[in-house]
């Protein structure tokens, strides 16, 4: 790759701006193009962008100036995007989840696989300092033995604050799809694949109603379960216990906790990319504060694409990888088959944990032009 990998943005939502902020500052990528089905969106989200340019979905699929697709897009419109772009000779990386479905990724690796392009895939937070730091804490034995772990995520619901919260509450929404990739790609970063989990789940609201906005007021149907708790088994024999909650108002539960033979990890928000680390030791009411040990410093939404880009300028494996998102999808849709079915389910894929990112990284691709 002689120079920045050039970017082209699908979906020009909420998010879109803080990609292209990030991306804008980067030295070896570069946003090109931005396109939406609704124009004026589109040529909103460039305003603040110079180097990027309002398009056409027609006129960004067939470019020959774009080296990668970024799929910002709501989840049910994740497979005809990724698709149409890798059927483009695109590399792509998307927003989380992977797709709706596993079998919707598995097309979508598929096509990848024999157009020969690359396929990333959010959550890029794991890769601050606040993951990293959690995971060389626990893979040097700072606790001993990893035994368990405990990840919540609470919330009242999202329609409280966002203007157009309706995807939320259908099929590939609910708090395990929205939320549960920060919070589990955190806990098979940290502690390995999972094998099997269990779970059950409530809906106690079938109705919610926008509370901002130009449509606020107007009540719309829920049509997924919005409180699930669940227990996974990773393959290192660690149990972690999950609760993932549109339906909680106000709590003052950890995000993540890990619990080993010889002490206790704090550990951040998994949708942010700092954070302090904590460790406990021997039944020791104090807490430590961990140095920063490794992630991205200064890392924001999008340098995900950052690092794949070195990666493929350099010919490594990118972090952020599909085989990653998609056993955190695998994970995702066993919970909450399980949670349908009152037992067990067994998760057959898994994935090679990438290298750690070195403590307070800064190479080529975070020095700013």
């Amino acid at each position: 790759m002689a120079g920045p990998l050039r970017i082209g943005v699908v979906g020009a939502g909420n998010i879109s701006g803080e990609y292209l902020e990030t991306l804008s500052r980067m030295a070896n990528v570069r946003p090109v193009q931005v396109a939406t089905r609704d124009p004026e969106h589109a040529r909103a989200a460039v305003a603040r962008f110079p180097e990027a340019r309002a398009t056409s979905l027609t006129e960004l699929y067939a470019s020959d100036d774009l080296d990668l697709l970024l799929n910002l897009t709501t989840p049910e419109a994740h497979l005809e995007v990724s698709l149409a772009s890798i059927a483009a000779g695109k590399h792509l990386y998307g927003e989380k989840p992977l797709a709706m479905t596993t079998a919707e990724a598995r097309s979508i690796l598929a096509a990848a696989s024999a157009q020969g392009v690359r396929v990333g895939c959010a959550p890029d937070t794991v890769l601050g300092t606040g993951i990293q730091t959690a995971r060389v804490c626990v893979d040097k034995g700072e606790i001993g033995t990893p035994v368990a772990a405990s990840a919540f995520m609470t919330t009242p619901g999202h329609e409280r604050w966002h203007p157009d919260p309706e995807f939320y509450y259908r099929a590939g929404g609910g708090p395990v799809l929205d939320m549960g990739p920060y919070y589990l790609t955190a806990l098979v970063l940290i502690l390995g694949p999972v094998r099997r989990v269990t779970g059950l789940s409530v809906t106690p609201r079938r109705t919610r109603t926008i509370g901002s906005g130009r449509r606020a007021g107007k009540t719309f149907p829920v049509d997924v379960a919005t409180h699930v708790t669940g227990v996974l088994e990773h393959e290192g024999g660690a149990l972690s216990t999950l609760m993932m909650s549109f339906d909680v108002w106000q709590s003052t539960l950890p995000k993540i906790e890990v619990y080993g033979t010889e002490g206790t990890l704090s550990v951040p928000d998994p949708n942010s990319f700092t954070g302090d680390v904590r460790v406990s030791h021997d039944g020791d009411s104090a807490w430590r504060t961990v140095p920063v040990l490794g992630g991205y410093s200064g890392g924001a939404r999008g340098i995900g694409i950052a690092d794949m880009a070195y990666a493929i300028a350099t010919d490594t494996a990118h972090r952020a990888s599909a085989d990653l998102a998609y056993h955190v999808l695998d994970v995702m849709e066993s919970l909450l088959a399980a949670t349908e079915s009152g037992t067990g389910h067994r998760v057959d894929s898994g994935f090679q944990r990438p290298d750690a990112v070195p403590a307070n990284a800064r190479p080529e691709l975070l020095r700013p032009r």
